[in-house]
């Protein structure tokens, strides 16, 4: 059974195991009889044929050399020979054991059904065992399939059989349908029809995954690899400019050989921006030995117009004698087709010699057309001639022309190095007019910064001063309200005991209420003369006329409206007056004159606002 299992795509074991030789025919039919089984197969033949099986494979070699067994499975290996047709049934025949024998499943029966195998498989389900059968005769029966590694037998008549290598398993399901006895016992305990399968393992799945990922890694490396051989090589690094540097590229940008590296190198300088008033000169001198160059790449052009030419020539004197030979032979072909000639050929001859003169008719049509087409591009060129000269006409220039030219350089040349002398010159009396002082646009940026930073650095202090200076008056508005606070929290303590030793007195004297009412009013005229003695203190004197001014004009506006005034209003009244004023300013005054100015909210919710008023004759009518 294992040759045709290598067969399907697997390795071949001993053919000598798999002959069955039976002396006694009849007997081996009895006992296929007993079974229920029809006779298959004849004493002493092969299971499959020797095509199907590889030659003189060894199976214990590996074994013998510790080389690791091949599979046969792999692309490219070539040892598993093409597989059997299907149209070719495989005749399985019985297979003797120590232990057990095997019977072949009836062949006119549909072979067994197999799951999906699982990738990666290297373990098999075996149902159908047995009921006796044990972990010995198992291992005994399945081992010929190859090396394994782990036996899980179950109570009942399954267990599962894990294998060394994937190919294993196949000569494995070969098996499947097969009926397995033990020994030569009758009993239904000793005899079971086998089922093997593909079985789903989470060890055959993991290592499955392992060998995946690292074909991916040699995959995604041998990309890499040649990746990095077909990337281009990185062009060559272009030095930094220094006046060296630029003495050896003129040097090479004179030499035709070198003249393709130079010109790159120029280029990255120019374009880096290493141009300026001290290098322009120096490069002014690269610019215009590149210039030189152009006359020599027009004549390169022109030489090579001029060999094109000549290849034009030779090919079309080349194209006008084969067409001649191809004249000659259509010449023969005409000939042969007379009469004189055409009568003594045979019809086939006839048929061939007709179809070589049509084809050697047709290239000699095509060659023609070329050759015509090649004219007429040298007449359209002559006529171009004509109307035009020729740039290669020109660039041929005579002795005395390019004596004229050589001359010409020359003159310029020494006009260069006068203005050279010049600029140096003018260079040398600006040094010597402005000494070391000399400041650059760099140097003027830098201090127009400067000065912009100070200006805005002047402004912030103003602020922050204009800020501290209200922050200290705030600060002595709020301890001048703490200290009345206190003030007038010790008045009321006072007067409260100054009422309560009066209503004592008037207690025990027996004074009528009259009384009374005169001391209650000898408080009230106690506590607003201590307020006004408080406001006195508070606010201090005018500091300037300008003030006394302002309190006037103020006075006069808020006496003019009797409900009063808020800040807005007031200022935009001031301001028309004086426009340098400020709110604020305003707001500080008025706070600084409680007995003449007060302040009251009027509104509810949005509407509330604060409003001024001119309080100053109140203070004299209650007096």
């Amino acid at each position: 059974f294992l040759a045709a299992a290598d067969g399907l795509g697997s390795i071949a074991i001993d053919t000598t195991q798999l002959n069955m030789s039976v002396t006694d025919p009849t007997a081996w039919a009895t006992a296929m009889n007993n079974l229920g089984m029809v006779p298959v197969g004849l004493a002493g033949q092969q299971l499959v044929t020797d095509s199907i099986c590889v030659p003189g494979f060894d199976p214990s070699l590996s074994m013998m050399t510790g080389i690791t067994p091949i599979n046969p499975m792999i692309p490219g290996m070539g040892l598993v020979p093409p597989p059997p047709p299907t149209d070719v049934p495989v005749v399985k025949e019985i297979i003797h054991c120590k232990s057990c024998t095997l019977f072949p499943p009836n062949p006119n029966l549909p072979p067994p059904s197999t799951r999906e195998r699982p990738p990666g498989c290297k373990t098999v389900f075996v149902g159908g065992l047995p009921e006796n059968a044990t972990e010995e005769i198992i291992q005994e029966v399945f081992e010929q399939c190859g090396d394994i590694t782990a036996i899980r037998k179950s109570k009942k008549n399954f267990c599962h059989i894990r294998f060394a290598e994937e190919f294993m398993v196949d000569k494995a399901i070969y098996l499947s349908g097969y009926r397995m006895r033990l020994g030569s016992s009758t009993d239904k305990k000793d005899s079971g029809r086998l089922h093997v399968d593909f079985a789903q393992a989470r060890d055959d799945f993991y290592e499955w995954e392992c060998k995946q990922r690292m074909l991916a890694r040699e995959e995604r490396h041998r990309r890499k690899m040649e990746e990095d051989r077909l990337r281009p090589p990185s062009p060559p690094a272009i030095m930094h400019y220094s006046e060296h540097e630029a003495a050896l590229l003129a040097e090479k940008l004179k030499d035709d050989s070198k003249f393709s590296e130079a010109i790159t190198v120029l280029l990255t300088w120019i374009e880096r921006g290493e141009v300026n008033r001290r290098s322009a000169n120096q490069f002014y001198s690269m610019v215009q030995s590149a210039n030189s160059h152009v006359r020599r790449l027009m004549n390169e052009k022109a030489a090579h117009e001029q060999e094109m030419e000549q290849a034009k020539e030779t090919f079309k004197n080349a194209l006008t004698g084969i067409l001649t030979q191809f004249e000659q032979i259509v010449a023969v072909f005409n000939a042969s087709t007379r009469q004189k000639a055409w009568d003594h050929f045979s019809k086939a001859q006839r048929k061939n010699i007709d179809i070589w003169r049509k084809h050697s008719e047709e290239l000699r049509n095509a060659h023609s057309e070329q050759l015509m087409g090649i004219r007429r591009e040298e007449e359209m060129e002559m006529s171009d001639d004509d109307s035009g000269d020729n740039p290669s006409k020109k660039l041929r220039v005579d002795d005395s022309a390019l004596a004229a030219q050589a001359y010409a350089l020359k003159e310029e040349n020494d006009s260069l190095r006068w203005q050279l002398d010049a600029y140096r010159n003018e260079v040398e009396l600006l040094k010597q007019e402005k000494g070391q002082l000399f400041r650059t646009e760099e140097s003027l940026t830098k201090d127009q910064q400067l000065q912009f930073l100070q200006q805005t650095m002047q402004g912030m202090q103003q602020q922050l001063l204009s800020i501290q200076e209200e922050l200290n008056n705030k600060k002595s508005e709020l301890e001048q309200a703490k200290e009345e606070q206190t003030h007038t929290q010790a008045m009321l303590k006072v007067l409260q005991e100054q009422l309560k030793s009066a209503k004592e007195l008037v207690e025990i004297n027996g004074h009528d209420e009259s009384q009374a009412n005169e001391i209650n009013v000898l408080t009230v005229a106690l506590v607003n003369q201590d307020r006004e003695k408080t406001s006195e203190k508070r606010s201090p004197g005018l500091k300037s006329e300008k003030e006394a001014l302002l309190i006037g004009i103020i006075s006069t506006f808020l006496h003019v409206h009797p409900f009063g005034a808020n800040i807005e209003y007031l200022w935009s009244y001031m301001q028309q007056l004086d426009s340098r004023i400020s709110a604020n300013e305003i707001e500080m005054l008025l706070m600084r004159l409680p007995r003449m100015f007060k302040q009251e909210f009027t509104g509810v919710g949005a509407t509330l606002e604060k409003r001024w008023k001119f309080c100053a004759f109140e203070g004299i009518k209650t007096v």
